[in-house]
């Protein structure tokens, strides 16, 4: 039986939920490259590193073939990069919402204040009121 469209959607969207795979698909993006070249940029043990390469390749989003001694790995699609750059159209208008939301905040603000002045003909306990 095959899964809800949605279901498989979220599933997709929970393999981007680890940074380093979406660090590796970043750089895939400018074409294909061997482990070591990966390991060299991403800042992870290499069994961590193979461990979310074997995530994105049953997942689909990545191919692997082997170039001698060497395992390459690339974008399974180009529509992977399309993802990617959707994320970062995305974000970015989330955060200039954010800023503008912050900066209207902040016009908005009335700064901190003293003490309220006296108003003249006012009683109360200040020295001399009411005399």
């Amino acid at each position: 039986m095959s899964v809800p469209l949605y279901q498989a959607k979220a599933e997709l969207f929970r393999t981007l939920g680890h940074p380093v795979r979406i660090r590796v698909l970043e750089l895939l993006q400018d074409g294909p490259k061997p482990v070591r070249d990966l390991l060299a940029v991403i800042d992870v043990e290499a069994s961590n590193l193979s461990q979310q390469l074997a995530v994105l390749r049953r997942a689909g989003m990545v191919a692997s073939h082997r170039d001698g001694p060497l395992v390459m790995y690339s974008l399974s699609t180009p529509d992977v990069a399309d993802l990617l750059a959707a994320g970062r159209r995305i974000l970015g208008a989330v955060l200039t919402d954010r800023d503008a939301l912050l900066d209207e905040l902040r016009a908005d603000s009335v700064p901190a204040a003293g003490p309220a002045p006296a108003v003249s003909g006012e009683t109360g306990s200040r020295p001399g009121a009411g005399r």
